[in-house]
């Protein structure tokens, strides 16, 4: 439902009112972390769950979670999100344009990066404060107690609604005892990382620490243009934590990080050449064959360059009201900031250029309380949430793109580039000189600004109901209200781009077709001259009054012919110049009629019920909802919805080659039914989940090569079963396996990037995807020799649904099924492997390691897309080949 609501002094207000009347609670169950004690340690299978101060394991939780423990991400050598969907089945993780667009999926949904108008449907929360964009998730981990990915909506325990899922990460709190750590890694491509951490008290009730780490690695991909490599990297952190704790019933924790990436990313490769790609070659531009796609190396003009800093600051007040209650408030504000420069042609011609910064201001604070008794406990809270972002890009033709397009202008029009710009001077304004030297001109083709402001407010509750020993009911609910405004202040200066080649193709038909005719009435045996003519309609050809009098029916007949046909290719040869035609003009908001403003609210839930079968197994059966607001499209390719055209036109606001397509997407809402069972029996664990998932308006947000399509598909549907087990069969051996199944469809999508696309596969989700994974933990006296393997398989599965670039408006249906087979071929099947060696000195706190990622050097294409600059081409995303290297880390 969107209806409109208090601005930012409301939401302010309701913030302050809703915080004093807080006064339920409920089981923390996603914010727990690892106990220290017991067998369940060496399973993964014990939690806390800290908001209640209740120890819980792993298998006495009714909620689809995968919790990935420090000691895990060390052995698996996890440097940041990306690495972590090798070991948990249900999260796929791709990074595509840059070093800071990062995308989350999670049961196969999931969006949000590239676009910084779009909120992810995967949520991630660091140490409970809420990161809105990719751009502040991807950075070194340091001091990981754990990351819990929690699958389906998320609405009632976390404040923030996530349709898809959340992934929380938990940092080790300052301890009272002097402890810390180093750590050194050296790999292959001269990767280097050095972490640091130091930890312990200043007095009795303060506690500080300190982390520092560096990432550094050479590109593994070759560019071949302007020397050097890409795909490197070089990053580094700082964050320190301090925490009061009075022994009793108050606590608190202030934490303050800053990071920074400046990095030459992301190698884009060709898959699929077409014409355009030979005339490029023509004026000397090089690239791949598409055989050599996998051999990392790529040619540009342009080192793309990545410069993000990242930093914020929090403080989580926990405060025991009594024995029952406690009182949480965390509190946050973070900056993102990123400045980007890319070769958008990927190739070694200097065709185009794209820049663009980016600032996030972010405020969150959420207050709630927990409690517990008897056979309740329960949580109230609430949480607001207040973010600007301000975009600049800019998008300039280089030195070649004149030269490029000459030789274009030759195939397309049969005539040079000076020559087009002549003929079209004549035909616009009935002056030839009137374009000339304008077309594709060295410089910014477009550029200007996009905002957004978003405030939203939250007030959520849970509560756990003990009916009957062994049965638990829960009920939660969410109620959030969302405000955005955008805005845009875009401007698109190429001459050609704004030429209407139907118009002035209908007025070259009408003078070829008077020019013929006139010249066989007057039997010349070619086209007549301007001045035969003029002769022809005033009576001093040879023709006489005659002419003068069939000059009128002519011009009507060569008229209607040029109407009707105006859009024909075959007949309106100009419009095979269309293709060149990439930077239209912009519409921008808010206009007389599209505000810029969206105002939505949405009421969430989720009922479930859990039921202690034994000691030793459970089962539990839930419904849930979730929620995100709409989404603007802060890009290039925000373009008015086509039911805006009339009003738009009356308005005037219209203009030559006017495109149409999507500014927001509307509220993306998520429902799941779930059952689950889990079982533990001393050293196995089982856990099964069956679900079906739907998101009604997902949020579709396609890549076209320089900029984004943003859409509501009415409705993905998703029926899934995920497995999981751990065996400690004899003592020095673990065993885990995960499998997830997936059954996905667009149940209903008819205004997709590719068209009418209902009753299809979404691309992109496996079938299968399967983690299996063994550690042989070898006592040597006192030592320990610790060998660990995971194994992660991804079945065959379509990239993409389809190519925008492709999409034919002559076609009967638009070219949809062209589109669609275009991307057809390009498919992706994953099996990586990774192992480690580590001997750990446990007297020493000293540990050597050995290891290796992808080791089988599995190779495919994250992502396909359309060549820009070069239609009919496509281009790809390769992932990451095989890296090793060696660890030494001491503990003290």
């Amino acid at each position: 439902m969107t209806t409109k609501f208090a601005g930012r002094a409301g939401l302010s207000r309701l913030v302050l009112c809703g915080a004093s009347s807080i006064a339920l609670c409920v089981p923390a169950l996603a914010r727990a972390q690892d106990t220290e004690t017991s067998a369940d340690i060496a399973s993964g299978n014990a939690i806390v769950v800290t908001a209640t101060k209740r120890e819980q394991t792993l298998q006495e939780v009714p909620v689809a979670v995968t919790v990935t423990t420090g000691e895990m991400l060390e052995r698996e050598q996890i440097r940041d999100l990306k690495d972590l969907q090798t070991i948990v089945p249900s999260l796929r993780v791709s990074q595509l344009q840059s070093s800071a667009n990062t995308n989350f999926i999670i049961r196969g949904f999931g969006n949000g990066a590239n676009n910084a108008g779009i909120e992810p449907s995967v949520g991630v929360f660091v140490d409970g404060v809420y990161r809105s964009r990719s751009a502040s998730q991807i950075n070194d981990l340091p001091n990981v107690s754990r990351i819990e990915v929690l699958r389906g909506p998320q609405s009632t325990l976390f404040g923030k609604n996530a349709s898809a899922g959340i992934i929380s990460i938990v940092t080790a709190e300052p301890s009272f005892t002097p402890t810390g750590s180093v750590e050194l890694s050296y790999g292959n491509y001269d990767a280097l990382v050095a972490k640091g951490y130091l930890s312990g008290p200043v007095s009795d009730n303060l506690a500080f620490s300190m982390a520092m780490g560096v990432n550094k690695r050479d590109g593994y991909v070759d560019d071949l243009a302007i020397g050097g490599t890409t795909n490197e990297r070089d990053r580094y952190f700082v964050r320190g934590q301090a925490l009061y704790d009075n022994g009793e019933n108050l606590k608190f924790r202030l934490i303050a990080d800053y990071s920074n990436l400046d990095e030459n990313c992301c190698a884009v490769v060709n898959v699929q050449p077409s014409s355009f790609t030979q005339a490029l070659q023509l004026i000397g531009g090089q690239l791949n064959t598409p055989a050599d796609a996998f051999a990392d190396q790529v040619y540009n003009n342009l080192a793309s360059s990545n410069d993000v800093t990242n930093s914020g600051i929090s403080g989580q007040l926990d405060y025991d009201l009594n024995d029952n209650l406690t009182f949480t408030s965390i509190t946050a504000y973070r900056e993102t900031r990123g400045d980007f420069a890319q070769d958008v042609d990927f190739t070694s011609a200097d065709l185009l250029r794209r820049f663009n910064d980016q600032k996030f201001e972010t405020f969150t604070q959420e207050a709630r309380l927990t409690g517990e008794w008897d056979r309740f406990s329960g949580l109230v809270g609430l949480f607001y949430f207040d973010e600007s972002v301000k975009e600049n890009q800019r998008v300039a033709y280089g030195d070649d793109f004149r030269p490029y397009a000459n030789v274009l202008s030759n195939q397309l029009l049969g005539r040079s580039l000076v020559q087009a710009e002549g003929l079209l001077g004549q035909l616009n304004s009935g002056n030839p000189g009137e374009f000339i030297g304008t077309f594709f001109a060295p410089g910014t083709v477009e550029q200007g600004t996009f905002t957004l402001d978003n405030q939203a407010l939250s007030i959520f509750a849970q509560l756990d109901f003990e009916v009957v020993d062994g049965l638990t009911l829960t009920l939660g609910g969410n109620y959030t209200m969302d405000d955005k405004t955008g805005t845009t202040d875009y401007q698109s200066v190429g001459t050609f781009s704004n030429i209407d080649l139907v118009e002035l193709g209908n007025r070259a038909i009408v003078a070829q077709g008077v020019a013929t005719q006139v010249g066989a009435a007057l039997s010349l045996g070619r086209p007549a001259t301007q001045a035969e003519i003029q002769a022809f309609a005033t009576g001093a050809s040879p023709a006489g009054a005659a002419g003068v009098a069939a000059f009128p029916t002519i011009q009507a007949g060569v008229q209607a012919f040029a109407d009707a046909n105006e859009t024909n290719p075959a007949v309106n040869s100009l419009l095979q110049a269309q293709a060149l035609q990439n930077f239209p003009r912009f519409v921008n908001i808010p206009n007389s009629v599209e505000s810029g403003e969206t105002s939505d609210d949405n009421f969430s839930y989720t009922v479930r019920l859990a039921y202690d079968i034994s000691p030793d197994l459970n089962v539990y059966a839930s419904y849930a909802t979730g929620f995100k607001a709409s989404s603007f499209a802060l890009s290039r390719d925000s373009r008015p919805a086509p039911g805006d055209a009339a009003a738009l036109g009356e308005a005037g606001l219209l203009y030559n080659n006017q495109t149409f397509g999507s500014r927001f997407a509307g509220p993306e809402e998520s429902e799941v039914i779930e059952i689950g069972f889990k079982g533990s029996w001393g050293n196995y664990t089982a856990n099964l989940t069956g679900f079906r998932q739907d998101i009604n308006g997902f949020q579709s947000n396609v890549f076209t090569g320089t900029g984004f399509f943003l859409a509501n598909a009415g409705k993905q549907r998703t029926y899934g079963v995920e497995f999981d087990t751990m065996a400690n069969p004899i003592d020095p051996l673990t065993l885990n396996l995960a499998v997830t199944w997936l059954d996905p469809s667009y149940e209903s999508f008819p205004q997709s990037p590719y068209g009418d696309i209902t009753g299809t596969r979404p691309a992109g989700i496996p079938e299968w995807t399967v983690v299996v994974g063994g550690q042989w933990a070898q006592p040597i006296g006192d030592n320990t020799l610790i060998l660990r393997t995971t194994y992660h398989f991804e079945s065959d599965v379509k990239i993409v649904e389809g190519l925008p670039g492709f999409l034919d408006p002559t076609l009967p249906d638009g070219g949809t099924a062209q589109a669609l087979a275009a991307a057809e071929p390009f498919r992706r099947e994953v099996n990586d492997l990774s192992a480690s060696i580590t001997y750990v000195f446990e007297n020493e706190g000293l540990e050597l390691s050995v290891w290796g990622r992808n080791l089988t050097e599995d190779r495919y294409f994250q992502s396909i897309f359309d060549s820009p600059a070069q239609p009919g081409s496509i281009s790809a995303y390769p992932n990451q080949p095989r890296t090793y290297g060696g660890t030494v880390r001491y503990k003290f």
